[in-house]
Formats: C-alpha cells, sequence, structure tokens
C-alpha cells in the first residue's frame, strides 16, 4: 500500500521572512505617504506643473549657441577649479594617509585618531566649505578651490590609508633585514608600491571634483554654476541648455580619459 501523503513541516524561517518583508513594506508605505502629504497634486498645481515642464523642455531643446563661447570659458574656469583643488588635496593627504593607516596591531591610538581627523575633514560638502570660504576670502574661484581642496584631503587621505594599509610587507621586512634605515624603506619599499593606487585615487577624485565645481558658482565660488544659476532664475530655458550640453560633454570626456590613464596604473 502507498502511504498516504504528509504535509510538509512549515519553515519557521521562511515565516519571518514573510513578516519582515510585509513590515518593510508597509513601513516603505507610510513615509512615502507622509511625504506625499505636504505636496499641491490638485489640478491647478499639477497643470502649471506640466506646463513649466514642457517650455523647459522645449527650451533646452533649443541650446542658445550663440552663448557657447562663454559657456566653454566658465566650464573651463570649473575645471581648473577642481584640478588645483584635487592637486592640493593629493598631496596634503599624504601624511594624513600614512597617520590614519593601521599598523597591523588591534587597538591603536595613533590611525585612530588620524581616522577621526579624516572623518571630520570630510563630514562637510563642498557647499557648506564654500560658503564658510566666501566669508573669508571673498567670492571667485579661490573660495571654490579651498572648498574642493579641504573636502578632498578627508576623501583621498581615507583611500590612500587603505592603499598604505594593503602593501605588500615583503619588501619592507627584506630591507631592515638588510639594515636599511626607516627613510630608505619609505622611498624604496613603500612609496614605488603605494604611488599607482595614490595617482589613481587622485583621478578618480579628480572626476568628483568636476562635477562638484560646476554647482560651486550657486553659492559665488565660481565657475560654470553661476551663470548657471542666473539662467534658471531667468526662465532661459535655451541658455540652461547650453550650458547643460557643455557640462555633459566636459564631464563625458574627462571620465573617458580619467578611466583609460587609471586603467593603465593599476
Amino acid at each position: 500500500m502507498i502511504a498516504p501523503d504528509r504535509p510538509l513541516p512549515r519553515d519557521p524561517a521562511a515565516g519571518r521572512r514573510r513578516r519582515r518583508a510585509a513590515l518593510i513594506a508597509l513601513i516603505l508605505i507610510l513615509l512615502y505617504g507622509w511625504t506625499l502629504q505636504d505636496l499641491d497634486l490638485g489640478t491647478r498645481g499639477l497643470a502649471q506643473g506640466l506646463l513649466m515642464a514642457k517650455n523647459m523642455l522645449l527650451g533646452m531643446m533649443h541650446p542658445e549657441w550663440s552663448y557657447a563661447g562663454e559657456a566653454f570659458l566658465r566650464l573651463l574656469e570649473s575645471i581648473e577649479m577642481a584640478f588645483l583643488g584635487t592637486a592640493a588635496a593629493a598631496v596634503l593627504a599624504v601624511p594624513f594617509a600614512f597617520w590614519a593607516a593601521s599598523r597591523g596591531r588591534r587597538f591603536d591610538i595613533v590611525p585612530a585618531t588620524g581616522k577621526g581627523v579624516l572623518s571630520a575633514i570630510r563630514t562637510f560638502p563642498e557647499l557648506i566649505l564654500a560658503i564658510l570660504f566666501l566669508v573669508a576670502v571673498g567670492p571667485g574661484p579661490f573660495a571654490g578651490v579651498l572648498a574642493i581642496a579641504v573636502h578632498s584631503i578627508g576623501m583621498i587621505g581615507k583611500l590612500y590609508a587603505e592603499a598604505v594599509e594593503n602593501i605588500d610587507p615583503g619588501p619592507v621586512e627584506a630591507l631592515e633585514a638588510a639594515g636599511a634605515g626607516r627613510l630608505a624603506v619609505f622611498f624604496y619599499a613603500v612609496l614605488p608600491q603605494v604611488l599607482p593606487e595614490f595617482a589613481s585615487v587622485a583621478l578618480y577624485r579628480f572626476e568628483i571634483n568636476v562635477r562638484a565645481a560646476t554647482v560651486l558658482g550657486v553659492v559665488g565660488a565660481g565657475g560654470i554654476g553661476t551663470p548657471l544659476l542666473f539662467a534658471l532664475q531667468a526662465y532661459a530655458w535655451e541658455r540652461v541648455g547650453i550650458i547643460m550640453l557643455g557640462i555633459i560633454a566636459s564631464v563625458m570626456i574627462i571620465d573617458t580619459l580619467s578611466a583609460h590613464i587609471r586603467a593603465r596604473l593599476v
């Protein structure tokens, strides 16, 4: 005789997963409902929004080509700001990186304080730093360069420290066993290993800083952001279109070149 089929035992883990998924879905629905409660979704507000979006798209699809020369010069200013800020941060972040790099011990106050300093430096975004430097040095590209440099020290220093922690200890131990001093070990065993990674990190950060530099002009820190802000305030969508085209083209070109160089370095 064939034994009757017995029901399979219930999986308690599957039940917990379903309840967890239902709870997450409920929380997300409540959050979306809370964020949408203050939006004007009435017929009048929706019609105005659609009309504004239509005018914006139509204007940006017909760029003001006569403004291309001025937009190009402002884009160059933004790229120069990003380059100078990144170059300064790439050099100044080196001592912070060796300060924050772990030396193999589980509890070490020295790298812990270094990591804390780098975290504090990168806490504030470039826009906040630009506003602070505008008060100190006045409006213009110099404030933007300082904002990019200071913020980038925290980000680059963190990645530099990780590169230092991942070096191969073999060459270091070999030179130390041969009686080499600390400077010789640094220049002939440590530096050759970390330099390609440092250069790759700096190039990657330059890509990010180009994007950051394009918006710093919104607060008066130079670059393409200032004419972009004026065009948005005047609803000059044709001018916004040519500026956006320039930003997109410059970012794509820099990203492509940077990726090609980084592929050769690492």
